[in-house]
């Protein structure tokens, strides 16, 4: 209810710009193309940690885009994940091409009509999202899928991944510290193995500094058990709503969502199992990870000699 409230708030009365401050709009021209207009980097946080996948930024995470982020995450500014979206649907996009490469967008579009990509959130603590009321990365990755698919390229959100223990919080802790306090924290839901060999993985976040979270992220995912009809394909009946919501908690309305797409799904039966070659894993149905993509990546990260 509090989100709801919050959206039809920030729709219908706009108070000042996420970046800076300018009133009587969401996000002003200026900082909507300083957060998407941009070209899409490849980042890496130095030292970077083991098993991080390629990474893709929209945008520094400095000035305007800084106080954007904060603005939808700690302050409910949540009309603000639409533009957040556009920028992390860039970040994706980029990261697709390039492990599609040498074919580069010919892969891309082959996905189109075969097999959705999946964007799967690093979630936010269950502490964190009550105390906020939403689940930032998981809101802003609902956007960015429906951003891909007005470009043509279908995607989904598949929030599988869960916070198996108590973590501490990540502010004020080095690299090394980040990745000890992470390790082994996150889990691929039971039931969330089937939806990972729908479609390339493609990993997202709101920001990254260290990388700990997002590495943490991909060996969950790795970790996911071999799930019969291998990558992109699965055999047998598409799951029904008991199914799905051993997926899906219902906590939020990014929850809830996510859980309607499911639904939808369900109505269209049985299908036959696809096979598609673009790096997911192999065909014995072992998940792996495209690439992830963030909106924001720290600046140090985004040095060109090591790009």
């Amino acid at each position: 209810m509090r989100g709801w409230w919050q959206d039809l708030t920030d729709l219908v009365l706009p108070g000042e710009c996420g970046g800076c401050g300018v009133p009587r709009t969401v996000l002003c021209a200026r900082c909507r193309a300083v957060l998407c207009g941009g070209v899409m980097h490849r980042v890496r946080p130095v030292p970077e940690p083991p098993g991080l996948p390629v990474v893709h930024a929209a945008a520094r995470y400095a000035d305007e885009v800084r106080a954007t982020l904060l603005a939808h995450k700690e302050r409910g500014a949540l009309a603000l994940a639409g533009p957040l979206g556009v920028a992390l649907a860039g970040a994706v996009r980029a990261g697709l091409l390039r492990a599609s490469a040498p074919a580069g967008a010919g892969v891309v579009r082959s996905w189109g009509g075969r097999a959705p990509v999946l964007l799967v959130p690093v979630p936010s603590g269950r502490r964190s999202v009550r105390a906020r009321g939403h689940d930032p990365a998981r809101r802003i990755a609902l956007a960015a899928a429906g951003e891909l698919r007005r470009r043509g390229l279908p995607a989904r959100v598949v929030g599988v991944l869960r916070q198996r223990r108590a973590v501490a919080d990540q502010s004020g802790l080095n690299s090394r510290q980040r990745l000890d306090n992470l390790a082994g924290a996150l889990a691929v839901a039971p039931a969330g193995a089937r939806l990972l060999c729908e479609g390339p993985v493609v990993l997202v976040d709101d920001v990254m500094t260290t990388g700990a979270s997002l590495a943490e992220a991909a060996r969950a995912v790795r970790a996911a058990p071999s799930v019969p009809g291998g990558p992109f394909g699965v055999l047998g009946p598409i799951p029904n709503a008991a199914w799905t919501s051993a997926v899906y908690g219902g906590e939020t309305w990014e929850s809830r969502e996510e859980q309607n797409v499911g639904s939808r799904r369900e109505r269209t039966g049985r299908r036959p199992a696809r096979q598609v070659n673009a790096g997911a894993g192999d065909a014995g149905g072992v998940v792996d990870v495209v690439c992830a993509a963030v909106v924001a990546a720290s600046p140090d990260s985004f040095e060109i000699n090591r790009n």
